[in-house]
């Protein structure tokens, strides 16, 4: 005997397209979550690495920059500082993190010097610069009471007496301007100190005689008269300080100025890259940023875009290693 076709229920009904979602959805779930992450980016936030401690220049541009980058970007991006071996030390936390664009990091100009030689324990083509923030020219600064008025003064004494120059580190920019002096017959002694505050402290505390620094990084200990320049080395006169004198016109011919950049680990996808650069350039090209480099007494051109910036890396390195003392 036939059994008649019953009815099946619409609520059990075979949906091909529930099932296609269900599969999809499952095969999703087996992907690595790397691979997942690749749908958005940047899809959590951004570590901003600072090698330097807080309150220095690279510090406040990190800060200034991740604040303008932030509704850019549509994430947080906390700063982290991570200090030691002239910015070494916080370089290799970049350098430790995944190549995914969440991780990025301040490069200077004296973190680029230890590299000169071949000494450092990574490469320049190890980052990828998605932007050169601001260029400064040095200084030599001095208390405001210390008892040389004038570079000459200061040029007269180191000649006779050994003078200590608080820098941020061993094989930094600074100690190779500091070097040119010494090459010259002068006895000026180089003293790191990592920590921003301490190196500003040590000249104001007696730790040391002399600082070299950036006009803007010490700008309030210039307009409060706790410090005075007593030259700089730059090819033209430092915005506000037109009157102090260029080191250059003393003998000392290398201009090295200090720079502050922004990379990524080398590898990271350059589509990240891209939209790091591009939400960076914004950044640059803001009325706010443009006010920032002018209360720092920086180079109004001083930004470089991504597509510029691995060129300028190289040639400021090749341009310290030119400079390098030579070995006795």
């Amino acid at each position: 005997m036939s059994v008649p076709n019953r009815p099946v229920r619409s609520d059990r009904q075979p949906d091909a397209s529930r099932r296609a979602l269900l599969a999809a959805g499952a095969a999703l779930s087996l992907l690595p979550p790397f691979a997942r992450a690749q749908e958005k980016y940047p899809s959590r936030p951004i570590e901003f690495v600072v090698p330097w401690g807080a309150g220095g220049g690279a510090d406040q541009l990190a800060r200034r920059v991740g604040k303008l980058l932030e509704p850019e970007l549509g994430v947080s991006i906390p700063i982290l500082n991570i200090t030691g071996a002239t910015g070494n030390t916080g370089t290799a936390k970049l350098l430790a993190a995944a190549p995914d664009g969440h991780t990025i990091c301040i490069l200077i100009g004296d973190t680029l010097a230890s590299l000169a030689g071949g000494k450092g324990r990574w490469k320049l083509a190890d980052v990828a610069p998605v932007g050169v923030m601001i260029r400064q020219p040095s200084g030599l600064f001095v208390k405001n009471d210390a008892k040389w008025k004038t570079f000459a003064e200061l040029l007269a004494d180191s000649r006779t007496n050994e003078l200590k120059v608080g820098v941020t580190g061993f094989g930094s920019v600074d100690e190779i301007l500091i070097n040119q002096m010494n090459a010259k017959g002068h006895k000026f002694r180089v003293v790191p100190f990592a920590a921003p505050g301490e190196r500003y402290a040590s000249i104001l505390g007696g730790h040391a005689d002399v600082l070299i620094e950036q006009a803007g990084d010490v700008r309030t200990f210039l307009t409060s008269n706790q410090m005075r320049p007593l030259a700089f080395f730059a090819d033209q006169p430092q915005t506000g300080y037109t009157d102090i004198p260029l080191a250059k016109d003393s003998g000392f011919g290398i201009v090295i100025s200090q720079f502050r950049s922004i990379v990524v680990r080398a590898g990271t996808d350059p589509r990240h890259v891209a939209t790091l650069a591009s939400a960076l350039e914004k950044v640059a090209r803001s009325a706010d940023f443009k006010q920032y480099l002018v209360d720092e007494l920086a180079f109004a051109d001083s930004f470089i875009p991504a597509a510029q910036a691995g060129a300028f890396l190289t040639s400021e390195l090749d341009r310290i290693e030119a400079n390098l003392p030579a070995k006795s």
